[in-house]
């Protein structure tokens, strides 16, 4: 059954997928254009077995989706507005100090 998820439940999904670098590569390489999983895997320099598991979180969080094409399978985000999304965080972020770290760091596990 599908059902409507929160505001809360949509941003923490959204978090969740841009928490690791190698899904937030993903997103930003399917923000320019639907790819195959080998292709993908090729690009970014990941193994078929991790990229696998990452793009299965991200079509768990409702990010991408699967469009078969022949024998194939291949990937997109579910909806245009998320590449927009995106355009507008990496817009937003406009300076980042690479040497720092939130405080809480170790003990929390943020930044």
């Amino acid at each position: 059954m599908l059902t409507v998820a929160s505001d809360i439940e949509v941003l923490a999904r959204f978090g969740r997928a841009l928490a690791d670098p190698i899904r937030c590569r993903v997103l930003l390489a399917l923000r320019q254009a639907p790819a195959y999983p080998a292709d993908l895997a090729d690009a970014l320099d990941v193994s078929r077995t991790r990229l696998s598991n990452h793009l299965a979180c991200l079509r768990d969080c409702g990010l991408v989706v699967t469009v078969p094409d022949g024998r194939r399978t291949r990937y997109e985000l579910a909806d245009e507005r998320l590449g927009h999304a995106l355009d507008h965080l990496l817009a937003a972020v406009v300076a980042v100090e690479t040497d720092k770290t939130c405080p809480d760091a170790a003990t929390k596990g943020c930044c």
